[in-house]
């Protein structure tokens, strides 16, 4: 797949969006006022916002914790998986972002189910912790990845048994597989992978993609007993 043309890949992903996805003013409107603020176009995909969404429904989850905010636009996804009563609460160090994000969540209609905290994630886990925010049923490690292994130690912190742990560009464009990096994404998510590999409670696994977020991939992981 990693020498198959790009468009192709893009092609493929506008397929499955324009099939299987309705158009969505509220996301769409959020991607563009991402962008007019600056943003990097770092959100997931919009088929991959969806699998996130159907994976947190799987999971029936009523408590979800997002690490890295961005705009908000997984956010959405991801709290409208939530059922009434359910509550998301997503992490953001740039204060920025989270305006952005606030504005999106809001139209969205979203601002009831959602709490954003601003701040570095490395002293908001711990607050959480403190506030008794926990057990979460579903949680999405999307930030900095040289602290996915710290991020992976709070999630494990503040989870249950059965709760589902889901890291996002666990690939690196293939260079994840490469043991002689001295990237530090690289270094961070490798870290990342050793640690699920040897924690007794962690089953895991993870899936390569390719589309419109180029070549990438995401890690699921269960909480055990």
């Amino acid at each position: 797949m990693a020498n198959e043309p790009t468009a192709g890949w893009e092609a493929v992903d506008a397929y499955f969006c324009d099939t299987l996805l309705p158009a969505d003013p509220v996301l769409a409107q959020a991607l563009r006022d991402s962008e007019a603020a600056g943003l990097p176009a770092h959100q997931v995909a919009p088929n991959q916002g969806a699998l996130l969404q159907l994976l947190a429904r799987l999971q029936g989850a009523r408590r979800i914790l997002e690490i890295g905010t961005l705009g908000g636009y997984s956010t959405i996804w991801l709290a409208r998986a939530l059922p009434t009563g359910g509550r998301l609460v997503t992490l953001e160090a740039n204060p920025a972002c989270a305006e952005v994000a606030r504005i999106n969540i809001a139209r969205a209609g979203l601002a009831n189910r959602v709490e954003i905290r601003i701040g570095r994630a490395a002293d908001s886990l711990p607050q959480l912790a403190t506030d008794g925010a926990g057990p979460f049923d579903f949680i999405f490690i999307d930030a900095d990845k040289p602290s996915n292994p710290l991020y992976l130690d709070w999630a494990l912190r503040l989870s249950r048994p059965g709760t589902a742990i889901v890291g996002d560009n666990v690939v690196r464009n293939g260079a994840v597989a490469d043991p002689a990096s001295t990237d530090a994404n690289v270094l961070g998510v490798r870290r990342f992978f050793e640690l699920m590999a040897a924690h007794p409670r962690l089953s895991a696994t993870a899936v390569q993609t390719v589309g419109s977020k180029g070549w990438d991939g995401f890690s699921l992981a269960i909480v055990g007993d």
